[in-house]
């Protein structure tokens, strides 16, 4: 999950998310520094032992990247032999067909994170792009409030956050379970205490990490799973070279 680096423009020193986010936007929306800025990023992610990559928004954004954007991205991937396993994103309406576009240019089929669901133009895209949209939990309690949001369609499914339920006091095996069959991309993360989102390297928190694995295999679940974990106020590729192996070690 590139967005595991939301503190790295602010030297690791961020106070809250959308510091972060803003920050990440305004250093990677500048088309003169843009390679420079994303080869950093992936040269690093690969440098962990990674062959495929969640694509943040803040490295690639609908909302301002042009096609000169998206062909740097697409060479750079290329060059450090990353696949997109998603695009994860926050679309809004003006954004939907410009995402669906970057999506598939950078070879993935999977948008994750938050999308507008009644807009008429969603399916449709999604069709003709052979898309799917996961839908993210932040907000939601349990996963029937997640599950309440999704359109019956084999285009939408479930985001299951395991770290964000577990934020929600909601126990992040028993997630997996009951969201089953519309679960369409996982990101794996552990938090140190319900009530609030602080991530830590998988152990150190709340979160039954192997149990998820375990439940991840119980449903059947054949797509990625995302090594996520995004400190306000150090650099995590320590803790994610070492999540990584264990992921690897877990599922084989």
């Amino acid at each position: 999950m590139s967005a595991n680096y939301v503190a790295r423009e602010v030297g690791y020193a961020m106070h809250g998310w959308g510091h972060g986010d803003r920050a990440t936007n305004d250093a990677f929306r500048p088309l003169e520094t843009y390679e420079q800025r994303l080869d950093a990023v992936l040269r690093d992610v690969r440098a962990l032992g990674f062959d495929a990559i969640d694509l943040w928004g803040a490295h690639l954004n609908p909302a301002w990247a042009t096609d000169e954007h998206v062909a740097v991205a697409q060479r750079l991937l290329a060059r450090h032999g990353l696949a997109v396993a998603s695009l994860e994103v926050f679309v809004g309406p003006a954004e939907l067909e410009r995402t669906c576009d970057i999506a598939t240019a950078v070879g993935t089929t999977v948008i994750a994170g938050f999308a507008p669901l009644d807009d008429p133009r969603l399916l449709p895209l999604l069709r003709e792009h052979g898309l799917r949209v996961a839908i993210e939990n932040h907000p939601e309690k349990t996963p029937d409030e997640l599950l309440a949001k999704l359109v019956e369609d084999d285009s939408i499914g479930a985001c299951v956050d395991t770290g964000w339920f577990a934020t929600q006091g909601y126990d992040p095996v028993r997630a997996l379970d009951e969201v089953g069959g519309r679960l369409l991309h996982v990101h794996l993360k552990d938090v140190l205490a319900a009530g609030a989102h602080d991530t830590c390297r998988w152990g150190d928190g709340i979160v039954d990490v192997v149990g998820c694995v375990d439940a991840l295999r119980r449903i059947g679940y054949d797509g990625a799973v995302s090594v996520e974990h995004e400190p306000e106020h150090y650099d995590p590729s320590d803790d994610c070279r070492t999540m990584l192996a264990q992921l690897r070690r877990w599922l084989s």
